[in-house]
């Protein structure tokens, strides 16, 4: 029998907190520990090894920004959603730089909650399409600008170029599929040696990249 989804809940609101244990737990998974401010949430991972980490962007103490880019400079960190209360906090962008897989309006229902748990955890994406672009297209730099190439955006072959382009633009790996006349399973491999050859951890990187090397540029 396979191990319970290990997650460590931050957040400064208590309510929040346990709404969201009440609703994982009830699926099955394993809140191993939950914290009130950035600092806690860094002790905690570092003591309970999580698999996702939900870190609120706004606490005291360190906010979620700061407790992000030290959950994930270390070895083997785990995956982390952030949550905000505004689909467009200025806050959000730099948290993917930094290597968060995405983030969760705190209204979120409870079917999607569990959903992007798992999906996060699975390495998959876990941004919807269309809001990965208006993150990004919101938060990139629109006056046109000299392009700089990402030191390893080199390294892509034309069709994994066009993957990405695909990627940064929106589609999912069934949309690109059709797109390309490619097969689902042959797109997630485009992906997964684009996300290799540029040291990414998931496609919400990728998108990012995408963005800030003018190979999409906000429309």
């Amino acid at each position: 029998m396979a191990e319970p989804l290990r997650v460590v809940i931050a957040d400064d609101q208590a309510l929040v907190r346990a709404g969201f244990r009440m609703i994982l737990t009830a699926d099955g998974m394993d809140v191993v520990a939950e914290a009130e401010n950035g600092a806690e949430a860094v002790e905690a991972v570092r003591r309970t090894a999580p698999d996702v980490v939900l870190l609120d962007i706004r606490m005291p103490a360190m906010d979620g920004i700061e407790a992000a880019r030290l959950i994930l400079a270390g070895d083997d960190p785990p995956r982390v959603i952030m949550l905000t209360t505004f689909d467009l906090d200025n806050y959000v962008y730099a948290a993917l730089g930094l290597g968060a897989s995405g983030f969760l309006l705190k209204d979120v229902t409870p079917e999607y909650l569990v959903a992007a748990v798992r999906i996060v955890r699975d390495g998959d994406a876990l941004l919807a399409p269309s809001i990965t672009r208006r993150l990004v297209e919101r938060f990139t730099t629109p006056e046109p600008r000299e392009s700089v190439p990402h030191r390893d955006l080199a390294a892509l072959t034309p069709r994994e170029r066009e993957v990405l382009t695909l990627v940064a633009q929106g589609l999912s790996n069934v949309e690109i599929a059709g797109r390309l006349f490619l097969s689902e399973a042959t797109v997630k491999t485009h992906v997964a040696r684009i996300l290799a050859k540029l040291g990414l951890r998931d496609r919400v990187q990728a998108v990012v990249v995408a963005y800030e090397t003018r190979l999409v540029t906000p429309s």
